[in-house]
């Protein structure tokens, strides 16, 4: 479990809200990992401490985020580096793609999850 036990209900809550309710980058991207098409599973909108990240895989650690519009203001950068540095001392790889390279470039955004993955051996007890 890695969730905030304090701040789990909520959590859950938004997990499961961001699951039935996902943008067209998501689902597009869902719809090419799920399974084990990887050689890992997916899963998608887990809980790690206090925030929900959008894909993992959970054997090697690998996060990948696929990031709208709003990523790309000043406030919403400087949360999500403070999320990645968190993530990252926690043991996490996080991949971030658009929701353009994600519906228009998806042979390489495969590409790179790939050679990450296989580069990156599963983790002990995961």
């Amino acid at each position: 479990m890695t969730a905030n036990p304090m701040d789990y209900g909520l959590l859950k809550a938004n997990a499961r809200a961001n699951r039935k309710n996902m943008t067209e980058a998501e689902s597009a991207f869902w719809s090419m990992s799920k399974g084990n098409s990887f050689g890992q599973r997916c899963i998608r909108q887990h809980i790690i401490g206090d925030y929900i990240v959008d894909f993992l895989f959970r054997k090697s650690k690998v996060i990948v985020e696929i990031d709208g519009g709003y990523h790309f203001t000043d406030e919403q950068q400087h949360n999500d580096a403070i999320r990645t540095d968190w993530l990252e001392h926690m043991g996490y790889t996080i991949l971030r793609f658009t929701n353009e390279q994600v519906l228009c470039d998806s042979e390489n955004v495969i590409k790179i999850i790939q050679t990450t993955l296989s580069n990156i051996p599963p983790k002990q007890g995961n």
